[in-house]
């Protein structure tokens, strides 16, 4: 072990922070973490308002899996020492996705009860439905491989031909029905890019995740997750600041030689994980220069989406709602383009995911009572302009039209609301600490793909690492695995 105060300093407790610093110090290496908030968790976190719990950002977890046939997640758990102090709540459905007018179709979450749901709302396209699920699974498969560093010589080119194409091509190719088309590419409000920009692979992959090991929640919510790793973390010996800010990042002699803290205080370590933004981590940078490959790695990339959510305590139960999936996706038409456009405005919301966690129940809402979600994708310069003093009415001016939205489906909800809290994008930016309160990192296009971006491999300023949705995939399984992935490759580094 070095003689610094800490082998390693964690900055961000959100979910690539906690399993980076949980690896880290059951590994023996003496972490410090280091978090803003007052509880561990970032965007894996849950509040109170008045007897309900709401949950801030988890919709479905992927990456479970069911016992004996766990998927990658359940291991990491395992890994840590808290896959049995975690109780899943597993979802029977993808999700119902629903345009007024045109359809409303819920999709079981496996492969031929989603080929037989498709076929009865949409017959004659059984073999397409076959055919299109064959390359989903196939294309998954090869990606997969080659992201575990399968040589390129040895992937099929399937995944070459198709991995970058846009998803809409790749359905255009299977199906003449829009509406077909639209239902199973509704996934694509949880990826951030309307199917015109996102990569056929990522779909592909968001796919396969959730109907070959199915989406999951958990009692307790996000919150229960994030404090269980913490609690891994200090139970290995590992120390933790919260309320605590990190102001630089300091470097001696071209290489990182600690942090200090927004109380003056510096520490000294050999390595700084960061969760935090890549703008923020390397503008933190104290005594060095951001080298040339990161500027203008930087300088190609573009702030992504922040979301607008409105949570709501109801007064009902989600059967007296009408509420049959927990995750319930209602869009105005079928052009995703215009939708994906509207997000840089405050027009009314065209799309929502509605998320009913008493469907089957987390435990945050009373017996005869439901916790829901609305939210819609936005960016943060909607809110530009927006003077202090209009705040609060501008945004509850925008959360009616999510309910104007929502009462397409669930007529008479504004009749039962009890409890009400809304978050808009610069509610993210303030919490979270992103520019622009983006929830995916950069904006996640093709140029943000992993055959693109290996910032995470190479942060070129040695003894810093970067972990989270900033410097790889966003959503919760890919940052919570990204966090132990770094920790392990620092611990290997420092065993050659």
């Amino acid at each position: 072990m070095s003689g610094a105060d800490f082998d390693a300093v964690v900055i961000g407790a959100g979910n690539a922070g906690l399993t980076a610093a949980a690896t880290l110090q059951r590994a023996g290496a003496r972490t410090l973490l280091v978090e803003r908030h007052s509880v561990p968790g970032g965007c894996a976190t849950s509040f109170r308002r008045g007897r309900f719990e709401f949950e801030v950002a988890l919709h479905q977890l992927s990456g479970i899996g069911a016992e004996g046939q766990a998927f990658t997640l359940r291991p990491l758990f395992d890994e840590l020492g808290i896959g049995d102090r975690l109780t899943w709540v597993g979802e029977p459905d993808l999700y119902r996705t629903v345009v007024p007018g045109s359809f409303d179709v819920t999709l079981p979450a496996d492969w031929e009860g989603a080929t037989a749901t498709l076929e009865a709302h949409f017959p004659g396209n059984r073999a397409r439905i076959e055919r299109f699920f064959a390359l989903v699974r196939d294309l998954t498969f090869w990606q997969i491989a080659a992201m575990r560093g399968t040589p390129a010589d040895q992937v099929d080119e399937l995944l070459f031909r198709h991995g970058l194409r846009p998803a809409r091509d790749v359905l255009d190719e299977h199906f003449e029905d829009e509406r077909l088309k639209a239902v199973l590419a509704s996934y694509w409000g949880y990826l951030g890019q309307p199917p015109s920009r996102l990569p056929f692979q990522d779909l592909a992959l968001v796919l396969f995740a959730y109907l070959e090991f199915k989406p999951w929640h958990l009692r307790g919510g996000s919150q229960a997750m994030s404090s269980a790793i913490l609690d891994a973390f200090l139970e290995a010996g590992g120390d933790v600041r919260f309320h605590t800010a990190v102001d630089a990042i300091l470097t001696r002699g071209g290489k990182v030689a600690g942090v200090r803290l927004d109380d003056g205080q510096e520490v000294s370590a050999t390595d700084v994980v960061s969760n935090a933004s890549l703008p923020l981590t390397y503008g933190m940078l104290d005594g060095l220069d951001i080298p040339g490959a990161v500027r203008a790695d930087l300088a190609s990339r573009r702030i992504g989406v922040s979301g607008f959510v409105l949570h709501m305590g109801l007064d009902a139960g989600p059967a007296e709602l009408g509420f049959t999936t927990s995750t319930t996706f209602v869009n105005t038409d079928l052009d995703a383009d215009r939708t994906s456009a509207s997000w840089r405005t405050r027009e009314p919301a065209r799309g929502i995911c509605v998320t009913s966690y008493d469907v089957e129940p987390i435990g945050f809402a009373p017996r005869g009572a439901t916790h829901v979600s609305l939210m819609t994708l936005q960016y943060g310069s909607a809110w530009d302009g927006v003077e202090p003093a209009a705040y609060a009415r501008e945004k509850f001016a925008y959360a009616e039209t999510l309910l104007d939205l929502v009462e397409t489906v669930t007529p008479g909800i504004r009749g039962v609301i009890e409890e009400v809290d809304v978050a808009t994008p610069l509610t993210m930016s303030r919490y979270l600490g992103h520019p622009g309160g983006a929830i995916y990192g950069y904006d996640q296009d093709a140029t943000e793909s992993w055959q693109f971006r290996d910032s995470e491999l190479r942060p070129h300023v040695p003894g810093l690492h970067l972990a989270g949705s900033w410097s790889g995939m966003g959503g919760f399984q890919p940052t919570l695995e990204a966090g132990a992935r770094v920790a392990r490759r620092l611990l290997r580094s420092k065993a050659a």
